[in-house]
């Protein structure tokens, strides 16, 4: 029974090794470029190890993007645990948005590949395309959430119409914010992400003030 519980630790500790390999070297090479012998010898674990744990190259992919969103989404919800500070949508929207800045800057691999694999084609798998189209809803929905939440004072119908509205837009906004970051990392992201809760509290409040005039609100 011992040697039974060892092998299985021996097995997950084998089996978290291949998945930390395969998200640096993924996220720096691309998928294409990340060949099972080149994760083999990153790793210092035989190939036939990582077909034992995975199966094929598009397992691994599938397993590294579906462990990367949960520790993303777990993280976010960690840093945003204790509420936002403030009270104006701008206070708010800011103190979300630095918060998940800093989770972006804490998990730039996954990220990273997120992207590279949303902009290209080179993992056409449906398993990793379906992964990839949830982690973007998983990501529209939170910041959905962030920005309803910063215009709760406006009453929740009008709050969320905020967020139906802008969302796409916000994301589209941290997208950009993340490839800047790699090109001049030395900017960080806590500016761009300022800038950003400014433009969305700006046409936040632009839309408050339209939705309250067409339901006759002062």
């Amino acid at each position: 029974m011992d040697s039974e519980k060892t092998g299985n630790r021996r097995g997950r500790r084998s089996r978290d090794e291949i998945l930390d390999v395969a998200s640096r070297v993924m996220a720096e090479r691309g998928y294409a470029a990340t060949s099972l012998s080149v994760l083999s010898r990153e790793s210092g674990l035989p190939k036939s190890v990582v077909y034992h744990h995975f199966q094929s190259k598009a397992g691994l992919l599938s397993a590294v993007m579906a462990r990367g969103a949960y520790e993303f989404y777990a993280a976010m919800r960690e840093a945003q645990a204790d509420g936002p500070e403030g009270d104006t949508p701008l206070e708010r929207l800011t103190w979300y948005l630095l918060r998940t800045g800093e989770v972006f800057q804490a998990r730039t691999d996954f990220l990273r590949l997120h992207l590279l694999l949303v902009m290209s084609a080179e993992a056409a798998e449906a398993e990793v395309d379906a992964l990839i189209e949830q982690v973007r809803r998983d990501g529209r929905a939170h910041m959905n959430t962030m920005i309803a939440a910063s215009f709760a004072a406006a009453g929740a119908e009008i709050a969320q119409a905020v967020a139906d509205e802008l969302d796409y837009f916000a994301i589209a906004g941290f997208d950009g914010a993340f490839v800047a970051m790699q090109a001049e990392p030395e900017r960080g992201i806590a500016a761009p992400m300022r800038l950003l809760a400014e433009a969305v509290a700006a046409l936040g409040e632009a839309r408050v003030a339209r939705l309250r005039a067409s339901a006759g609100i002062a």
